[in-house]
């Protein structure tokens, strides 16, 4: 065996081990996975929109995909582009190629400068596009647009753009050493390297310098040239027969500083001499040698006889297709008037509401000066002393803020609650200890003779008429007799309890008077749960205005706890709907997007369309707890916990604060709560935290509470009469041609029960939905809702006439259904046998 062969055997090893290293392996993983990512994102933003329809139908063999690398390039270009950071996900691709080669030892980049980089551009081009695009399309992402909406809300559409120009000039500076001084040194060096430059091109020939005299002597004593040139030569002579030597020439230019006429030419910068040596052989003449250009006087003839234009381009305003339209559309038909369907609605007006007559507090003298002795008394019998007291009349209550003297602990006064209620003959009173933001103990003590707060004197106010809020509600009045609102939508939802006949349900009614006085029916829409059958009965005229109701109810306010089930289930579909409009349309609540749709910027087409607000009330919800249970509490726990963004809010009220009744995961989602007068101090501390409420004197005296203090409020009194005047003034006005309709829902037991099937009476799209079951394999409502564009009546009557007959099996809870037919073939031999 030769040594060549024994080499090579001995390199085959070698080379096998290099390639089973793990760093080449992954290396070449890295650079591979960049480049499908870059692909993949390509041919995303091509066909964008089909891509992310595709998007979640992965294992779905009868859609094809327009991706070059198929389902899972949508998927890529779904998670990256279109759910993050747009097209900045290229940067991505770009470091997973960064990252491949420093793997394979390839130093083609520096590793940290190179990220650095990557994470500006990553996280200000998502913005930049955000503000450009306006959320439309998917170069900016979710990212982009969400940080964008927020700066904008913040600090305006300047200060967005601000921020980005500012940020990507500090970048530059930071990057590129942009400051003045340094500017200022690179074009010293910048000169200094171009005479340098022109000195290595000066050719050593004496001809040569003397037609260079001589033409700088005609510069000199040309007109209008006020400058002094002055050459200085350095010449090494070569002997040579051909080729001319370099010479060193030093030209320096004086400007002369004398003004001319116009006083507008400023000979600061020097004469530029171009000297091009000729490479040709024999040695040419001077004239031929060099072309000798004085760019001072050249300038001077070019300025007094060229007339010089400058044209700006407009700048052209950059709109996509659907900003178009909606711009179009605006001004074409104007802004989308929701209340156009009921444009000659009018509003209830006060008159509706009884006057009672002057509501001025009257203030007792005596009685304050006898309360106020006998606090002091009674506290200086037990030592504690008082440094100071003061007394604030509200309707119902007196509150005596007293500031204890030093070495008084907290404690010792809240013993005396009971003895305090004896020696003034109360009902009830309330120590407040410390006070919130102050430096007092409050003692609310009922006055003898109350004032009423009516509900016409709360809606007549200037506070609520020019109130701006979303879903206002007026309760009543404070201790200090101001009158107390708190926006619905903001809460967002709303617990209310108290024992009977303390004032609950006119609590309730003042609710409902409020948003009835502030809300056009088309922007707000009730379902109503009133098991007790009689204390809601009286806004049955209003239904085709203000009610909601599932498409087969007889009646808008629900009395039957079957039917409470469904129609808690049925607004969990409506939200589950409104939240896929909102993520379609680029928004996060429900005041964004209609402000959109108002804007003509959804396409009703695609199935967006004017979102009511929907408020929730149930009158009684320990009933529906004891009849109903779980079914009930999982409905109210889930919207509570998402409904408010879609704009779906709850108001639940119930007699018996007990813990198996409100539990903790209603309480958690229920920020807001109002507390009548309770029996025991356990409820008190159930629906509030904290007791108090057992000490209220009922007649609409409660507690408020919505996180951070807790308000004692005198609730505005409005008496059936009024509710009654305020529903005939809206029903007899004009409405719509129904009440709102939810959205169908199927429960178990009906879904067992389905009727027969008819084939005269299917569905245009029966037997395409049955290939698409069949296909996947999937018994699935909200699958056909997705393939075929549909809403959910629709889908879920043809998913009926599937079951029925025979390709589905029936309702099986949150699964989905099983398919009865296993392939395509034996479907269409199925359908055969439905025509024949």
């Amino acid at each position: 065996m030769d040594k060549n062969t024994q080499k090579k055997q001995q390199e085959l090893p070698e080379k096998g081990r290099f390639l089973s290293k793990p760093r080449v392996f992954f290396g070449l993983t890295f650079i591979l996975f960049s480049v499908v990512l870059t692909f993949s994102f390509v041919s995303y933003l091509m066909n964008w929109k089909a891509d992310q329809s595709q998007a979640g139908t992965m294992l779905d063999k009868s859609i094809k995909s327009s991706n070059l690398f198929g389902k899972l390039g949508d998927w890529l270009g779904n998670i990256f582009i279109f759910e993050s950071i747009g097209v900045a996900s290229f940067i991505i691709a770009f470091l997973f190629l960064v990252f491949g080669t420093i793997i394979l030892k390839k130093k083609m980049f520096k590793p940290w400068k190179t990220v650095g980089h990557s994470l500006f551009f990553i996280c200000w081009l998502p913005i930049l596009f955000g503000a450009i695009t306006k959320g439309q399309g998917v170069l900016s992402g979710v990212y982009g647009y969400q940080i964008m909406d927020s700066l904008n809300t913040i600090i305006g559409s300047y200060g967005l753009w601000l921020v980005l120009i500012s940020s990507i000039a500090l970048y530059f500076i930071l990057e590129f050493n942009l400051r003045p001084s340094s500017i200022k040194s690179k074009l010293n060096d910048l000169n200094e390297n171009t005479i340098g430059r022109v000195k290595s091109m000066m050719p050593s020939s004496d001809e040569n310098f003397e037609a260079d005299d001589e033409l700088i002597e005609e510069a000199e004593n040309a007109e209008n040239i006020p400058s002094k040139i002055t050459v200085t030569e350095t010449i090494k002579p070569v002997k040579t027969e051909h080729v001319p030597v370099a010479a060193e020439v030093e030209t320096i230019v004086t400007p002369n500083k004398t003004s001319f006429e116009d006083d507008k030419n400023d000979f600061s910068q020097p004469l530029h001499v171009d000297l091009s040596p000729k490479p040709s052989v024999p040695m040419p003449s001077p004239e031929q040698a060099f072309d000798i250009k004085p760019a001072a006087s050249t300038a001077i003839v070019a300025e007094d006889d060229i007339k010089f234009k400058v044209e700006v381009a407009p700048v052209v305003d950059i709109l996509d297709d659907s900003d178009r339209k909606s711009q179009e559309l605006v001004e074409k038909h104007g802004l989308y008037d929701h209340k156009l369907d009921l444009a000659n609605f009018q509003m209830p007006t006060v008159d509706l509401l009884k006057d009672y007559g002057n509501e001025e507090i009257s203030i007792n003298k005596e009685e304050l000066e006898e309360n106020k002795n006998k606090i002091v008394g009674l506290l200086k019998n037990f030592n504690v002393g008082i440094a100071e007291i003061k007394a604030t009349i509200g309707p119902t209550v007196t509150l005596y803020e007293i500031v204890p003297e030093a070495g008084i602990r907290v404690a010792a006064i809240k013993k005396l609650q009971d003895d305090i209620a004896l020696n003034l003959s109360a009902l009830g009173i309330r120590i407040i200890a410390p006070m919130p933001g102050k430096g007092t103990i409050g003692i609310e003590v009922p006055r003898k003779n109350p004032t009423m707060v009516s509900m016409r004197s709360v809606i007549a106010s200037q506070k609520f008429q020019n109130t701006d809020m979303d879903l206002p509600v007026v309760f009543g009045k404070t201790i200090s007799n101001e009158i107390f609102m708190a926006d619905l939508s903001k809460m967002p939802h709303l617990l209310m309890a108290g024992a009977t006949g303390q004032g609950k349900s006119v609590g309730i009614n003042a609710i409902l008077t409020s948003l009835l006085y502030k809300k056009h029916p088309s922007e707000l829409k009730f379902v109503m749960v009133d098991p007790k059958k009689v204390e809601l009965s009286l806004y049955s005229k209003i239904e085709r205005h203000y009610l909601a109701k599932l498409p087969d109810a007889e009646e808008a306010i629900i009395t039957d706890t079957n039917k409470v089930i469904n129609t808690l289930n049925s607004l969990c579909i409506e939200m589950d709907t409104r939240y896929d409009l909102l993520k379609n349309a680029f928004c996060k609540n429900l005041k964004e997007y209609n402000k959109k749709f108002s804007e003509r910027k959804l396409n009703p087409e695609n199935g967006h369309r004017y979102l009511p607000y929907i408020v929730l009330v149930v009158d009684e919800f320990a009933d529906l707890i004891m009849t109903a249970g779980k079914e009930v509490e999982l409905p109210i726990a889930r919207l509570a916990q998402l409904a408010r963004a879609v704009g779906i809010h709850l108001i639940v009220a119930t007699q018996r604060p007990s813990v198996n009744v409100i539990t903790g995961m209603i309480k958690a989602n229920f920020p807001a709560r109002a507390a009548f007068r309770v029996i025991s101090s356990v409820d008190s501390r159930t629906i509030l935290d904290s007791p108090g409420a057992d000490q209220l004197i009922g007649k609409g005296d409660m507690l408020y509470f919505n996180g951070n203090e807790i308000l004692r409020l005198q609730c505005a009194f409005v008496d059936t009469p009024e509710v009654e005047r305020l529903a005939e003034y809206i029903g007899e006005q004009k409405g719509y041609a129904s009440a709102f309709i939810l959205p169908e829902y199927v429960s178990e037991d009906s879904a067992s029960t389905v009727g027969t099937f008819d084939p005269n009476e299917k569905d245009a799209l029966f037997e395409e939905a049955a290939r698409i079951i069949v296909s996947t394999q999937q018994g699935s409502t909200s699958m056909l809702q997705r393939q075929l564009k549909l809403g959910y009546n629709r889908a879920g009557r043809i998913m009926d006439q599937l079951e029925a007959s025979g390709i589905v099996g029936g309702f099986n809870g949150a699964k989905a259904r099983e398919v009865l037919i296993s392939d395509l073939h034996s479907l269409e031999q199925f359908l055969d046998d439905l025509k024949g």
